[in-house]
């Protein structure tokens, strides 16, 4: 009983190609290898041309063309604006058209002047005087001062502040104190 079985697997299965490889055959008849398409819609004609060359006085043609057009920015909406009338002059600049950049923040203003400073013999670590009015601020590298501003670094004839709330920095530079000998 196996063996019938077996036998008519394999003929079955043999049938199944012999099937496939005719339809395969069939279908390749033509050259081209896809079904529908004959061969001769793929001849190839070439153009009918006889002595191709540049033709440069149709090339001087276009360089010599100037663009007489609105001119507009073809990046804005609005319409464009419209040609200036026979009688009035034509306006030598155009306005700005895009967006306004604010102008650059105001230099830093510091409210108080600096006057002098001091340096520790043993660490090296200096110190800013500062008047503010009346007031005499003495201030070390990297503390606040005035609620606000914050002593980067401290030179021989200057310092570096920065505004705590807009890292804006400005830089004051050493002032003298009036000849007190010069009232005498």
């Amino acid at each position: 009983m196996r063996g019938r079985k077996e036998f008519y697997l394999s003929v079955g299965l043999l049938v199944l190609l012999a099937v496939a490889t005719y339809y395969f055959l069939s279908s390749r008849g033509d050259g081209t290898g896809i079904p529908g398409v004959l061969a001769s819609d793929t001849k190839f004609e070439p153009l009918q041309i006889r002595e191709p060359e540049l033709r440069m006085d149709l090339l001087e043609k276009v360089r010599k063309l100037e663009y007489t057009g609105s001119h507009r920015n073809i990046f804005v909406v609005m319409p464009a604006p419209p040609p200036p009338s026979v009688g009035q002059p034509v306006q030598a600049a155009r306005a700005f058209v895009g967006p306004h950049v604010p102008p650059p923040p105001p230099p830093l203003q510091v409210p108080a002047e600096f006057f002098g400073y001091a340096a520790e013999p043993h660490g090296g670590r200096r110190v800013a005087f500062f008047s503010n009015g009346d007031d005499v601020l003495v201030v070390g590298e990297g503390e606040t001062f005035l609620g606000r501003f914050r002593l980067d670094h401290i030179r021989n004839d200057s310092v570096d502040v920065e505004e705590v709330a807009s890292g804006r920095r400005a830089t004051l530079q050493l002032v003298q104190p009036p000849d007190q000998g010069a009232n005498r």
